[in-house]
């Protein structure tokens, strides 16, 4: 049930795209009409490679290498396009801090390789390759096409779409671009402080682990097995709120850009929100098959806000 509400979601979130950049505007001039196009051949061959990739080496963590790299990539491009604007440069600095922190984080795991079709698989695609419903090759290839390789990489162009559609605004950078920069600098360091202390957690743990000792005779806190300190006392997912604030705050740079408070270029920032309450809601049951005392951390700590400190 839950699955299908999630894609009718994302269903209804997609074709509201068109529906608000007829009704809401604005449309679209002749540059950005051509810069569009150019990033869309850029996702076009990247879907393409993530999806042959994917299947001839069976690691489906191609896009994910990707996912970090692209969007600077595209930021960049509508801002050498657009003139350069004091604007669009700033969202294209912060989208490359973004991204290197993110490339960093991903690298770290040995997600990339000389040989770049191998490097460590994100563990959710081994877990979701294994259920029943996937357990037909054809059934899986159908998913890696649509999901993994089309839809991700048009979610992160659209994720970027802010900045196409301030990239022909006149308008100086102002009071509105002075407080995206601001939320969005700030949620990337938030991010930042969140997956290091994953990182150190978990490092700690698996070194105990892979040093002959059972997880639960390992000290608190490691031996519940999931990360209950720092930020992650107050919210179980603090890496994925931050994450969905990065891409709100990007959006309001197209509020500075007078574009208006609500335009069609909030899509992308909808769509990953949409994404992370899926995918956080995928990861929680992981963990809540390998580790017992998570379903009481669930009920008193905050999905994602930052809240009450966690009390075992």
């Amino acid at each position: 049930m839950k699955k299908t509400v999630m894609a009718v979601i994302i269903g209804l979130s997609i074709a509201a795209c068109p529906v608000l950049y007829f009704l809401v505007g604005p449309e679209l001039n002749d540059v950005q009409l051509e810069t569009l196009k150019i990033l869309l051949i850029i996702a076009g061959c990247s879907a393409l490679w993530c999806f042959a990739v994917g299947e001839i080496s069976r690691n489906n963590s191609q896009m994910d290498k990707l996912w970090s790299i692209l969007p600077e990539v595209y930021v960049w491009i509508v801002a050498v396009r657009g003139g350069m604007h004091p604007r669009l440069v700033v969202m294209a600095i912060l989208a490359t801090l973004w991204g290197a922190r993110l490339t960093f984080n991903f690298a770290r795991k040995g997600a990339y390789s000389i040989k770049f079709w191998t490097g460590e698989e994100d563990y959710r695609w081994r877990v979701l390759r294994g259920k029943k419903e996937f357990s037909s090759r054809i059934v899986w290839a159908l998913f890696d096409l649509f999901f993994i390789s089309i839809y991700q990489n048009l979610l992160v162009l659209a994720t970027t779409l802010p900045a196409l559609i301030s990239m022909t605004s006149k308008e100086p950078f102002g009071v509105a671009d002075a407080v995206a920069a601001v939320l969005m600098f700030g949620f990337i360091v938030l991010e930042t402080v969140s997956d290091e202390q994953q990182w150190r957690f978990q490092t700690k743990k698996w070194g105990m682990i892979n040093g002959g000792k059972k997880l639960e005779d390992l000290p608190e806190p490691y031996s519940k097995g999931f990360n209950t300190t720092g930020i992650w006392s107050r919210s179980r997912h603090p890496n994925y709120f931050s994450e969905q604030s990065i891409w709100i705050s990007f959006y309001v740079f197209s509020i500075g850009a007078g574009i208006g408070v609500f335009n069609w270029s909030f899509i992308g920032a909808a769509l990953l929100v949409v994404l992370f309450i899926g995918s956080s809601a995928f990861g929680e049951e992981i963990s809540s098959s390998k580790y017992p005392e998570y379903a009481d951390y669930k009920k008193k700590v905050s999905k994602f806000i930052p809240w009450k400190k966690y009390e075992a």
